[in-house]
């Protein structure tokens, strides 16, 4: 998205650089809850340079302490501090509703120029603890802008239009749902189904994602009412804390810089209407190039094994098609013959049919 000079550099936290930010800074409850939150201006020096996987495997004690960490003094514990404020604010978002949606998403991996194989991207403690302050700081940006009186370009997840399936989803797992949208009931539903059946939970997961829909972008005037963010538990939400990476947290982080300055508006409402559209319909796009490249990996992967069976499960059926992801290597294909009757989340055997590497195409039969 951005020239080199900017995204490796004057908009990267660099080690000991300092750079111009703006901060959401938070006060929470010793429960978790949030107390205050003010935005600012500063300038800004990131001490250590740290990576995900080497911070979390020290947080969970299965890995040594980072080399920065032990140069930089009092960092060791203000990691530990915000780890444990981390975990506390999972705890409240998950009480509130948040989902606890655990997905398989493959990474192709190489060797050298050659592809290997398919590696399932893992979450861990250090991400976590970025994604769970990230959240609170979205939300309180989007207050601070209704507050001002500024308009918003809010993220947002409405209602799932086919909770009707989810709800006979958890019905056929012996669990009951409210027959309208209920985000707590349903993270009640997740958090059991996790514990009963932790190696079946990411194909659950990955059934009540594609049901309940994918996130946009929507225009927001003060006093207007958002739809919120339904798999978040969040009423006001934005994306604003990637600008060098994301078009909507940069038009954000725009716009509270003219509240913040007592500046006019730097758009006009035509263009944060036409913007969010555009934001939402260039992001369709951009998944739509992201599954095309992995589904030609995965056809690379797969075109030599013309017959083979696969344990799947049912990611979509719809008049369009029916799709299946098969477990390993982890993928989807199109299921062409066989499908009649099968509905999301159910489990099938399927038989490889055919391959298009170039188009990104794998079809199965059921076995």
């Amino acid at each position: 998205m951005l020239p080199e000079v900017l995204s490796t550099n004057l908009t990267s936290l660099n080690e000991d650089q300092e750079r111009i930010a703006i901060v959401a800074d938070m006060v929470f409850q010793e429960d978790g809850s949030l107390v205050s939150s003010e935005i600012y201006r500063a300038r800004v020096r990131n001490r250590a340079k740290l990576a995900y996987h080497s911070v979390a495997a020290w947080l969970t004690g299965s890995g040594p302490a980072p080399r920065r960490l032990a140069e930089v003094p009092g960092l060791d514990e203000n990691l530990r501090l915000q780890d444990r404020v981390a975990q506390r604010l999972t705890g409240v978002r998950h009480r509130h509703g948040a989902l606890s949606l655990q997905t398989l998403e493959a990474q192709a991996d190489f060797a050298g120029d050659t592809l290997s194989t398919l590696k399932l991207a893992q979450t861990n403690r250090a991400t976590q603890l970025i994604e769970e302050f990230m959240v609170p700081a979205n939300a309180a940006t989007a207050i601070y802008l209704a507050a001002k009186n500024f308009p918003s370009l809010r993220r947002v997840l409405r209602d799932p239009e086919r909770w009707d399936r989810i709800v006979q989803l958890a019905a056929e797992l012996g669990s009951q749902l409210p027959a309208t949208p209920d985000a707590v009931a349903l993270e009640g539903f997740l958090t059991r189904q996790r514990t009963a059946a932790p190696e079946k939970f990411p194909d659950l997961s990955l059934s009540v994602i594609k049901l309940i829909g994918r996130g946009e972008y929507a225009f927001d005037l003060p006093g207007g009412e958002a739809p919120g963010h339904f798999a978040l538990a969040v009423k006001d939400y934005t994306h604003s804390t990637a600008p060098n990476r994301r078009f909507p947290d940069l038009i954000t982080q725009r716009l509270l810089k003219a509240a913040l300055a007592g500046a006019p508006l730097p758009y006009t409402i035509p263009e944060l209407k036409e913007l969010a559209q555009h934001c939402t319909e260039q992001e369709d796009a951009a998944a739509k190039v992201e599954r095309q490249v992995n589904k030609s990996a995965a056809a690379l992967l797969l075109s030599s094994r013309i017959g083979a069976q696969f344990d799947a499960i049912v990611t979509g059926a719809a008049d369009k098609g029916t799709w299946v992801r098969v477990y390993q290597p982890p993928t989807e294909g199109r299921l062409t013959l066989g499908f009649k009757g099968l509905k999301v989340g159910d489990r099938v055997r399927v038989k490889l049919i055919h391959t298009d590497v170039q188009r990104g195409f794998i079809d199965f039969g059921v076995a």
